[in-house]
């Protein structure tokens, strides 16, 4: 059997990567890296951050042995256009030039999203703050592989304020919920496929609710939440779902974007 060879690409800097460490014991790239090995224990990982320029060019170098590339989430809002956020573009830029199969989750699909000609902006009817609600996928989205054995209507961990507001040439809306139109993406760009995600099946909801409690002041202070009480409810309602979701159903998405790529 072939040993897979995957790139993921850090989507946080080392200041913000703190606050995800606290939340969940580690870096995001370093928690789906875990998932992967966890399904494919034999697979080759490999780590960078493209604000690394010795990290982002030994990538880019070896761009053809990778199997696939997945981009992680992250804090940054794109329209910041910091000079961070404008070498995560060029990178994925990068990968879509190459004929990838790319995974792009959260700040990942927003990246990818807007690499490909799409836009992003603030989410204009509101955030997810720990939990997506009720995400359906479509009839496009049920007969995509990204969402084989998927139930077709569900709660998963989520965080962004920003959403794909405007989706690339050729791409499907494979999801959407009542917060984010484009929930699930799938962006064909020359020979390179994305499948993206504006949520988490990286995270289990223990993580995204010690993520929450970790942003509370700023969540009540910019309105999100309007007093302490409101916030409280907010986490007992993630704290029910997550007795509800199984690891299985959380994390179907990752299983089959590995079984995506080892197609030849």
């Amino acid at each position: 059997m072939k040993t897979l060879n995957i790139l993921i690409v850090e989507g946080n800097i080392e200041e913000d990567s703190k606050i995800f460490i606290k939340a969940a014991g580690k870096k995001v790239s370093e928690n789906l890296k875990e998932l992967f090995l966890n399904f494919e224990p034999s697979t080759n990982v490999e780590i960078i951050h493209p604000g690394n320029f010795d990290e982002n060019s030994s990538a880019l170098d070896k761009i053809k042995t990778y199997d696939g590339i997945a981009f992680t989430g992250g804090a940054m809002r794109l329209n910041d256009m910091s000079d961070e956020i404008k070498k995560h573009i060029s990178f994925a830029k990068n990968c879509l030039e190459n004929g990838k199969k790319i995974l792009a989750i959260c700040w990942g699909l927003q990246v990818c999203s807007f690499a490909a000609g799409g836009k992003v902006n603030k989410g204009k009817k509101g955030a997810h703050m720990g939990i997506a609600q009720n995400i359906k996928i479509n009839d496009i989205g049920i007969k995509h592989p990204l969402y084989h054995n998927k139930i077709n209507n569900f709660n998963t961990p989520a965080f962004n304020f920003d959403e794909v507001s405007e989706i690339p040439e050729n791409s499907e809306i494979l999801a959407s919920n009542n917060v984010n139109d484009v929930m699930g993406l799938s962006i064909t760009y020359k020979n390179s496929t994305v499948w993206g995600l504006q949520y988490h099946p990286d995270y289990g909801f223990d993580q995204t609710i010690n993520l929450t409690k970790l942003r509370k002041g700023k969540l009540i202070s910019n309105n999100y939440f309007s007093n302490e009480d409101d916030f409280t409810k907010h986490i007992f309602l993630i704290q029910e779902e997550e007795k509800k979701l199984k690891f299985e159903n959380r994390t179907q998405e990752i299983k089959n974007w590995l079984n995506f790529i080892k197609e030849i």
